[in-house]
């Protein structure tokens, strides 16, 4: 698979969002069994998901790591078993190259790294191996930055050197810059009014920012009912020209997508 498959270059492609952890920030342990994640799968996939994210390790702000036998546990299984049912591509948000490696032998199709290749060493040979998909996403340890805007820019470019250096194929990487990682609750804000400033860096780019803190501290109210905010970041993911979103809501946020597709691309008739 490559990022040909995704080439309507006036389309914005949904991924969905399906935790099999018990502590994400606002679905944990939601689909832990298996017949929950299937019946999860099948809903996103009837609302018109593109791509299925699969994560097996929350990483959300004090997250408690686990090993990467208790992730592989957790998502391949999974990769399996929505591999036999639904012919659909499918993500791993990982950031561990054996976690990753376990995924593209069960079916996997994309690596989604958090940590944009930078945290495993071993990550951009195993994807490259694979001849997979990868999501790059920029990540940092503080938030102490010169210029908010272009260093993230610069780092997204490392990320891509790494991954282009082991073999990587330029039309097989998406980048992410990584609203709610690293960054304060205003830096968040800043990404988000820059994000044609991605959108320019030459690659697809794809913008998760779905119940975040961002969202939630601005409207006073609980991650899972920010999905109404999250689709007003789609549209502007949509307008800025973003090829991807990451979500959690796949029928709200697909209904705000091509709503704003149609009036910035449509033709106007039916």
């Amino acid at each position: 698979m490559d990022i040909s498959n995704f080439g309507d270059a006036k389309k914005t492609y949904i991924m969905g969002i399906l935790n099999v952890t018990p502590d994400s920030f606002s679905d944990g342990g939601n689909y832990t069994d298996m017949d929950s994640a299937l019946r999860q799968a099948e809903k996103m996939v009837s609302e018109g998901v593109d791509i299925i994210d699969i994560g097996g390790e929350s990483t959300r702000p004090g997250y408690t790591p686990v090993d990467a036998k208790e992730e592989e546990a957790r998502v391949v299984p999974v990769i399996k078993e929505l591999r036999k049912y639904f012919n659909i591509p499918i993500s791993v948000d990982t950031y561990k190259s054996s976690v990753a490696r376990k995924a593209l032998d069960a079916g996997a199709d994309i690596i989604n790294d958090i940590w944009g290749f930078r945290q495993d060493p071993q990550m951009a040979s195993v994807v490259s191996e694979y001849g997979a998909m990868c999501v790059l996403m920029h990540n940092s340890d503080d938030t102490y930055y010169g210029d908010l805007v272009q260093d993230v820019a610069r780092e997204l470019g490392e990320s891509v050197r790494i991954a282009l250096g082991a073999g990587v194929r330029k039309d097989r990487i998406i980048v992410d810059p990584g609203i709610g990682f690293g960054k304060t609750y205003e830096q968040n804000l800043e990404i988000i009014r820059h994000l044609s400033d991605f959108t320019n860096m030459g690659y697809p780019v794809l913008v998760g920012a779905s119940r975040k803190s961002v969202l939630w501290k601005t409207l006073g109210n609980k991650p899972a009912e920010c999905d109404a905010a999250t689709a007003a970041i789609s549209v502007m993911a949509v307008q800025a020209g973003a090829r991807f979103v990451r979500v959690h809501n796949v029928r709200m946020n697909a209904d705000a997508i091509r709503m704003t597709e149609e009036i910035c691309y449509g033709t106007g008739e039916k």
